[in-house]
């Protein structure tokens, strides 16, 4: 009895240099992005868990059209190009970071989302002065391409990577959501959230998501978050997965 006592002690609180270590936070979007959504969780308190649910892989082809403008719908796709002497036009101001990164040197940045970008273009491009180059993972960006098109535009879109899904959770995160130390989980897109439902169930951890808050950055990720049933679901006010640890906030002392 002693000893159970003092377990549980240790338990309630962390007490000076002891006690429970804050909950851990799944951060299941993948790389390019993962460790800065890792960094902003743990300047919070807690402890972040990196379990992408897709892999992007690169897969640019060797040559691409020439175009009056390229459009970059996502980090991934800035990380699959080598630079290009075109004007650039990136969907939010990562991914205009990261094309800067990359080599490019005449980038404007949208707000954050397909509309604000196809809007971005239609202010400073003209239809007539030749194609837009659209670079996109493999089974994205038809609907901003069509948006683009009913603008007037010629579109040329072109696949630059793909996203494949991780074959299982990390070890690390399935012991925490077998412990039940996980407080929270980070989603940003909805087939991201619909592989990795698919490898809780194959790890027999489906009901683990019944103690965990589910974070995601549109209405179409909560939509396929409610496939199981979560502590809570909340949203950010636009698409971008900087907003998400706002929503998770600080980790209580």
């Amino acid at each position: 009895m002693p000893r159970r006592r003092a377990l549980v002690t240790a338990r309630k609180g962390r007490g000076c240099g002891g006690g429970s270590p804050p909950p851990h936070v799944l951060v299941t979007r993948p790389e390019p992005g993962a460790a800065e959504t890792a960094a902003a969780v743990a300047s919070l308190g807690w402890r972040p868990l990196l379990a992408p649910a897709l892999v992007l892989r690169g897969c640019a082809p060797s040559r691409l059209p020439r175009a009056q403008a390229l459009l970059l719908p996502s980090r991934a796709a800035a990380r699959a190009l080598a630079p290009l002497p075109v004007p650039v036009l990136a969907v939010g101001e990562g991914t205009a970071a990261e094309a800067r990164a990359r080599g490019f040197a005449d980038v404007r940045a949208a707000g954050g989302d397909a509309e604000s970008l196809a809007d971005v273009a239609a202010r400073n491009l003209d239809p007539a002065a030749g194609p837009l180059l659209l670079a996109v993972g493999q089974g994205y960006g038809a609907d901003l391409a069509a948006a683009l098109r009913a603008r007037g535009f010629r579109v040329v879109r072109r696949v630059v990577y793909r996203a494949e899904p991780a074959a299982a959770l990390p070890a690390e995160a399935e012991a925490a959501l077998r412990a039940g130390r996980v407080a929270a989980a980070l989603f940003t897109s909805p087939r991201g959230v619909r592989t990795f439902l698919g490898l809780l169930r194959r790890a027999g951890l489906a009901g683990a998501a019944r103690g965990i808050r589910a974070l995601a950055i549109s209405p179409r990720i909560a939509a396929a978050l409610g496939a199981v049933s979560w502590a809570g679901v909340a949203v950010t006010e636009r698409p971008d997965p900087a907003l998400l640890p706002a929503l998770l906030g600080p980790a209580a002392d």
